[in-house]
């Protein structure tokens, strides 16, 4: 048996994660500046709805994130 993936998007883009991966490492799958900037507070992620995602959350298959400016995200915790 081969290991198992979840496929995950990323800014329309599939990545393969393991089981267990955050939506920082599906980020950073996808492109390595762009998860360094999530890390580091310049970008922030949000689901299909447009809702804020914690970088930390795990996946799950078929998930859908998005990459928005940091100062997009913040504005989304605050309404």
């Amino acid at each position: 048996m081969t290991d198992q993936t979840l496929t995950v998007f990323v800014n329309a883009h599939a990545v393969q994660v393991p089981p267990g991966a955050t939506a920082l490492d599906a980020v950073r799958t996808f492109d390595a500046a762009e998860g360094e900037a999530v890390a580091a507070g310049r970008r922030g992620v949000t689901d299909s709805r447009g809702l804020p995602v914690a970088a930390d959350t795990a996946v799950h298959g078929g998930a859908i994130y998005r990459l928005v400016s940091a100062r997009a995200a913040r504005s989304e915790d605050a309404e």
